[in-house]
């Protein structure tokens, strides 16, 4: 047997809530690999702030979550994927304080045991949070948990390559095989055999030059999924973050919703509010709003950013509530209890991905997707703030029940080709690498961010099929890098929300082209669907 092939019943490609939670579930059945690009911790999981949305108050009631969700999602959503996740909300929650994550409890003994926001988009407190890091604290629980577990095998540092298929080797059923994985710790790549296997990659942030996106989601798990054959559905609608702190030294640094779901204001350069002319909800609109007032206004006064500012609540209120991000401030000389901070709209939630049903099974048998890398329906047009990190333990739960009841009928995986770079030699060339990454997410910014007109997009689909043409000759001459393996990545994924935004011929949620600036009849709308591997010549 080959010495570099590793055989596991259940391989996670990904290691932020959705894999984490996936992973220690089904490892009570089975044996399971985690890869994680970067250390365990490092992905979009660990930096988001808000919290997680599931009806928790007595106040509040299923229906109006699912109603709050569909009228965020603006007509694309799958009501009955909605309310599954809904429904699942409480449970899911309970399970986590179970393993320990320590959500905020309220000081009196009174109402509700722990503490909730209210967010844009949301009719009820119903956000459940760990202060202002509720992603580091479920992050760190589940890791603890997982590094512990005896059946668990973590691979950092490790990032897949391509998924390896039945199809691809000639065998008469397709199903998902594992997949080709680049060692970046000791460069060279392994096989992953598996039999089921799970992409919880998360988004593709990276895409864009300006995001709230920690550097490893760069649509990885779209991508390879893309090229395996799976469909991939509505990339067009990319959520763009209202309020990230505006400074050159900030990298990703965003300021959670939850801050105008306590009362902070968007505020002009001159000290102005402004989004009462944009929507009666103001600062509690659904994002898409809330970042196209904000990019309006930018333009409309030449202006590099807008103001938030909270500081009109008590500063103990603040501190309490906000304690990370107003440390994190006050390292870059902002005071949140004094006066407004600078902000500006960032790329920072991927509302599309790759098909999958309420089991998170994908195209390809024995492959799923769970989290921000999938598309379940349940976002359509614009997510609805904390549903993410819901979708994220809701999937993991039914995408590990169907697993468990499939493991014991599935058979072990064959011994699969190595990885073939006999053909290939050392780059002497990586300038081409960082030229053609700081390219693309140039042009996706000026061209396919939050308003759009076709003139632009067609500029980026003749820019991204020259880049796409020159990424893939060098990947077939050149031994692969990391960075390699992501520009090839974000090159198709940017391919993929150019073409689904140029087919999408009305404004719609996220998507906004100024020459379709109305929403057509909501009996007519329809998903973005697109299949790389029979459309790849149409789409470039």
């Amino acid at each position: 047997m080959p010495n570099d092939q590793h055989q596991y019943d259940v391989l996670v490609i990904g290691s932020g809530a959705s894999g984490l939670s996936l992973a220690l579930q089904i490892a009570e059945y089975a044996d399971v690999a985690v890869l994680s690009k970067a250390a365990v911790a490092e992905g979009a999981t660990l930096y988001a702030q808000g919290g997680i949305s599931a009806v928790l108050d007595v106040y509040d009631t299923i229906d109006s979550h699912v109603e709050d969700t569909l009228k965020a999602g603006a007509g694309l959503c799958n009501e009955e994927i909605v309310r599954f996740v809904v429904e699942h909300g409480r449970e899911s929650i309970q399970w986590l304080i179970d393993i320990g994550v320590a959500f905020t409890k309220n000081p009196a003994p009174n109402g509700h045991e722990y503490h909730l926001h209210q967010e844009g988009g949301h009719s009820h407190r119903r956000i459940i949070h760990a202060a202002d890091s509720t992603g580091r604290v479920l992050e760190n629980t589940l890791e603890a948990l997982v590094r512990s577990h005896p059946r668990i095998h973590l691979f950092d540092h490790h990032t897949a390559v391509d998924l390896i298929t039945a199809a691809k080797l000639g065998m008469k059923e397709n199903r998902c095989l594992g997949a080709y994985v680049y060692d970046r710790t000791n460069d060279h790549v392994k096989v992953l055999r598996a039999r089921f296997t799970v992409l919880a990659t998360g988004g593709a942030g990276k895409v864009y030059l300006y995001t709230s996106n920690p550097d490893i989601c760069t649509g990885d798990g779209i991508a390879i999924a893309s090229r395996a054959g799976c469909r991939v559905s509505n990339m067009e609608f990319i959520q763009f973050h209202p309020t990230c702190l505006y400074h050159p030294e900030a990298k990703s640094f965003l300021l959670s919703e939850a801050l105008r779901g306590e009362g902070a204001k968007l505020l002009l350069p001159d000290g102005q509010r402004f989004l009462h002319k944009y929507d009666s909800r103001e600062e509690l609109a659904p994002r898409d709003i809330v970042a196209r007032a904000i990019d309006q206004e930018m333009k409309r006064l030449g202006s590099d950013f807008v103001y938030l500012d909270i500081s009109h609540r008590p500063k103990d209120f603040i501190i309490d509530h906000f304690p990370t991000i107003y440390a994190r401030c006050l390292q870059y000389g902002f005071d949140l209890t004094t006066g407004p901070v600078p902000v500006v709209p960032a790329a920072h939630y991927t509302c599309g991905g790759v098909v999958i049903d309420r089991n998170g099974l994908t195209d390809i048998p024995g492959l799923y997707a769970i989290g921000e890398v999938s598309c379940s329906g349940l976002h359509g047009a614009n997510r609805m703030a904390s549903n993410s990190l819901l979708e994220c333990v809701v999937f993991a739960r039914s995408a590990f029940l169907h697993i468990r009841e499939r493991l014991a009928a599935m058979p072990a995986t064959p011994v699969l080709p190595e990885w073939d770079e006999s053909m290939v030699t050392d780059s002497d060339e990586e300038v081409v690498v960082s030229h053609n990454w700081d390219e693309i997410r140039r042009f996706m910014w000026d061209y396919v961010s939050i308003v759009r007109t076709t003139k632009r997009l067609e500029r980026a689909k003749h820019r991204i099929r020259l880049l796409h043409a020159e990424i893939a000759e060098y990947y077939s001459n050149f031994r692969i890098t990391n960075n390699l393996i992501e520009l090839r990545n974000i090159a198709l994924v940017a391919a993929l929300i150019i073409e689904s935004a140029l087919r999408r011929k009305e404004s719609r949620g996220l998507h906004y082209n100024t020459e379709y600036p109305m929403t057509s009849d909501p009996a007519t709308a329809r998903d973005t669907i697109l299949n790389w591997v029979q459309e790849a010549k149409r789409i470039l």
